[in-house]
């Protein structure tokens, strides 16, 4: 037997024991989505595991959008960007988010995730050096390790950490990455004092605002917003994905950067320009973000609802301060077991596991979004409470 089919059935083996145990959560088929609320197997589940935080999956208005875009353009472009498969509907698309974020320009890729790997490893290279946050997102790791700058990892949100790696840098670009949101723990980026350091030490800022576009701030505008700042951070990166309720990401920075990005980029120049349906959906959506600020209050109340209920009963929900709330458990039998009793009540939540966190922090990841009702938060502690008194917990 080769190596590679060693791994193909040590990875069988363990699939089909995790199907045994009855703890296999992952590519569940969804039927339908209804508010806040998924029909898989055709049961209704009430839905935490969503990244649609204000609830726009679905809204009327973004929905009519794309049905638009269908009749004027068809359900794609067939062509890349830079020759073909630019359309109205893509710069339009671009042109918002610019004005959006408060930039001269921007880029659309077609997914969150080739938007960091693309983006970091078209602008480092030899020579340079990236800082890195240790937990951000596996998308800005993989574009650090993909553009073969030298790849420093800092201490997760430890700025005194971060700067002594910069003291010691002899690179001749530097770039400082972060999430604005760690998408495993829900906690922030101190944003001041990264801008301060990329400052003193002629560093260019990027920022992941994949959980925090329409999610931070006074209006949800993000994390710059949340802190009250009008300008810092040089490469604002979001996907269009998770508040946007459609596909892609994108780089929102000054015109210079983004020229560069759209001739040079691999993920842009050589993949298929984003469907003309996904774009307006997206596009429209940062219309209906600014029109409906009681979505954005109607989540807060929610995510502060729903964190004192966990810890008044008793769960341990880290750092969060924002709609991703890790419930921590720490064993992973534990965790996995309490993932099936909940599918049992009728609550659709996934777990999360070494590697994907550190050992001994296995967690349930549960979202809350502006579609939950307090009914619905009390009903999801409450049926984690008499799970965990099942499994002796309690």
């Amino acid at each position: 037997m080769s190596g590679f089919d060693s791994r193909l059935q040590a990875f069988k083996e363990r699939k089909e024991e995790t199907i045994r145990d009855k703890h296999m959560y992952y590519l569940n088929e969804i039927q339908a989505h209804e508010g806040q609320f998924v029909i898989i197997g055709g049961k209704k589940y009430l839905n935490f595991t969503t990244y649609s935080y204000l609830g726009l999956l679905g809204h009327p208005k973004i929905n009519e959008a794309a049905k638009a875009a269908i009749d004027r353009f068809g359900s794609g472009t067939h062509g890349v960007r830079i020759l073909a498969g630019t359309t109205s509907i893509h710069v339009a698309l671009e042109n918002r988010i610019a004005t959006y974020k408060k930039t001269d320009d921007s880029i659309a890729y077609s997914s969150g995730y080739v938007t960091n790997l693309s983006t970091i490893s078209t602008l480092t290279g030899n020579g340079d050096e990236i800082f890195c946050d240790i937990i951000n997102h596996a998308s800005i790791y993989d574009g650090c390790l993909l553009s073969r700058a030298k790849f420093t990892r800092f201490k997760h949100n430890d700025m005194e950490d971060l700067e002594n790696h910069l003291k010691n840098s002899k690179a001749v670009g530097k770039l400082i990455v972060v999430d604005a949101v760690f998408s495993m723990d829900g906690d922030i980026a101190p944003l001041p004092k990264l801008i301060e350091l990329a400052r003193k030490y002629d560093c260019l800022l990027m920022v992941d605002e994949a959980h925090s576009l329409g999610v931070l701030g006074k209006t949800g505008h993000g994390i710059m917003e949340h802190f009250g700042l009008k300008e810092g951070i040089d490469i604002q990166m979001g996907t269009l994905s998770k508040t946007i309720p459609a596909i892609g990401g994108y780089i929102a920075a000054k015109k210079d950067i983004i020229d560069l990005l759209k001739y040079n980029a691999r993920a842009f120049v050589f993949s298929a320009a984003l469907p003309p349906p996904a774009a307006e959906a997206a596009r429209v959506s940062f219309d209906v973000l600014e029109e409906e600020q009681w979505r954005l209050e109607r989540l807060r109340d929610n995510i502060s609802y729903y964190i004192k209920s966990l810890n008044q009963a008793g769960f341990d929900t880290g750092v969060s301060q924002t709609a991703i709330v890790p419930i921590i458990l720490k064993d992973e039998w534990m965790t996995l077991e309490t993932t099936r009793l909940l599918f049992e009540e009728g609550v659709f939540i996934m777990p999360i596991l070494p590697p994907a966190v550190p050992p001994n922090t296995s967690r349930l990841r549960a979202n809350v979004t502006a579609s939950h009702t307090r009914e619905d938060i009390d009903y999801m502690v409450d049926a984690l409470s008499r799970v965990w008194k099942k499994l002796g917990m309690r």
